[in-house]
């Protein structure tokens, strides 16, 4: 990775686009900072292939998964099929503004967090992407710790999915770790296991969709059986009756999954 990096700053030294990189290449050679696992999915949109790749890169080295998109017309499509954790979109995209993106998804009221990155960093600018619905912006060169730090914020706001700790009666989950635990003693779950019980954790009492836990686990693969977000239901209600978890994950037929508490006998 070190070599990689220092081969691309070594290009861009040479081009017109280095100042874009210069700051994100830093930090992959510099090494990142060590960040909890978080296992949300991100949906990146930016054209600039260098820049995207490292920023995918650095984000799943933080502990997220990512979708990357290139244009609006990918970005518009897929936000109408996946549900992400949060958004970071460029405004300069081959097939028009970034802004009609992010302008589409707030008249329909979707409260996805998006984090707008641009070149564009004059007062105006920066002025029009928050009134057209943006939650934070970002100006061109940046430090990808910079960047990481505003997601975080983003997602610990209220009604975000950023937490810490999550209990139901004896069941735990710590959301660094990524670690299950009964009792207080550590369970062994699958990686999909695992993201299934920390997404309905995280919804404690309420539904959640079918969609959204393949979206969660899958994101845009195609190549997803139709009976797999039931497998792994399946599997992790089996491992925590049998390990004495006093939790219920109940089947909402039609609709999807809901965690709550063992109610007594």
């Amino acid at each position: 990775m070190r070599r990689s990096a220092q081969r691309l700053l070594s290009s861009c030294m040479r081009g017109p686009s280095c100042v874009e990189f210069l700051y994100v290449v830093q930090f992959v050679t510099a090494g990142a900072p060590h960040w909890g696992k978080l296992h949300m999915r991100l949906l990146v949109v930016e054209d600039n292939e260098e820049l995207a790749q490292l920023l995918t890169q650095r984000l799943q080295s933080a502990g997220y998964e990512t979708d990357l998109l290139t244009t609006v017309a990918e970005a518009q499509t897929a936000l109408t099929m996946t549900r992400y954790a949060a958004m970071i979109l460029d405004l300069g995209l081959p097939d028009g503004n970034g802004l009609s993106v992010l302008r589409e998804i707030r008249q329909r009221e979707d409260p996805l967090p998006v984090l707008v990155l641009t070149a564009r960093g004059g007062l105006q600018d920066r002025v029009s992407g928050l009134r057209s619905g943006a939650d934070d912006y970002l100006v061109k060169p940046f430090a990808f710790e910079e960047l990481l730090a505003r997601l975080e914020a983003l997602l610990r706001r209220p009604g975000q999915l950023l937490g810490r700790s999550l209990q139901i009666a004896n069941l735990a989950f710590d959301t660094e770790s990524r670690q299950a635990f009964i009792d207080e003693k550590p369970q062994v779950l699958s990686a999909r296991e695992t993201a299934v019980l920390e997404l309905l954790m995280r919804r404690k009492d309420r539904v959640v969709s079918k969609k959204l836990v393949e979206d969660h686990i899958f994101g845009l693969s195609s190549d997803v059986a139709s009976n797999a977000v039931e497998v792994y239901i399946h599997r992790l209600r089996k491992q925590l009756s049998e390990r004495g978890a006093k939790v219920q994950i109940h089947t909402i037929r039609g609709v999807g999954y809901l965690i709550s508490e063992e109610k007594p006998a």
